[in-house]
């Protein structure tokens, strides 16, 4: 079955582990003849969620906020596999990651996703288990598979058997 993929990729750093991880899951993907869309949410303007519960009443279902999100709603609600790809500065997911995850609150769920994954670097092994917890409860809300996390830490990352997993990960589609 041919999936529609959209990958978040949350590093700043341009040619960083986080964007390694990324792209090799795209170029797996797409090699298995998915269509992949990769989005750097790190250079994107994305506030956090006000609270004002617009979305929830005059706003049917849509943000007042008009930042760069605006551009990630119709790639999620297209999408029906869900990558998070995120480097762990502190123990969870990053901020550049959480904004458009907490952004999602004014539509609750991505219509059509089915199935997620995650993948996360840092620098020190051990720090993953908030992450893993949070993309967990993540997708137990909203419904969606599981497929599995992929962790890279300071000697893994960049390696012949980090890509492995990866590519272990999109052959579980």
């Amino acid at each position: 079955m041919k999936h529609n993929i959209l990958i978040l990729q949350a590093s700043p750093r341009a040619k960083g582990n986080t964007v390694w991880m990324a792209e090799e899951y795209k170029k797996a993907a797409e090699a298995a003849g998915h269509d992949v869309t990769l989005v750097n949410v790190s250079h994107k303007k994305i506030a956090g969620c006000l609270a004002c519960e617009y979305c929830h009443g005059k706003g049917n279902g849509a943000c007042i906020q008009k930042d760069d999100m605006q551009e990630l709603y119709p790639l999620m609600a297209e999408a029906d596999v869900l990558v998070l790809a995120a480097p762990i500065y502190y123990f969870t997911l990053c901020a550049q990651i959480q904004a458009p995850i907490q952004r999602m609150y004014c539509v609750n769920a991505p219509a059509k996703v089915k199935k997620m994954a995650l993948l996360v670097s840092s620098y020190s092994p051990g720090v993953y288990d908030g992450a893993s917890a949070e993309f967990r409860d993540i997708c137990n809300y909203w419904k969606a598979e599981n497929m599995g996390v992929v962790t890279a830490k300071i000697d893994e990352q960049k390696t012949d058997e980090t890509k492995a997993r990866i590519e272990a990960l999109v052959a579980k589609l």
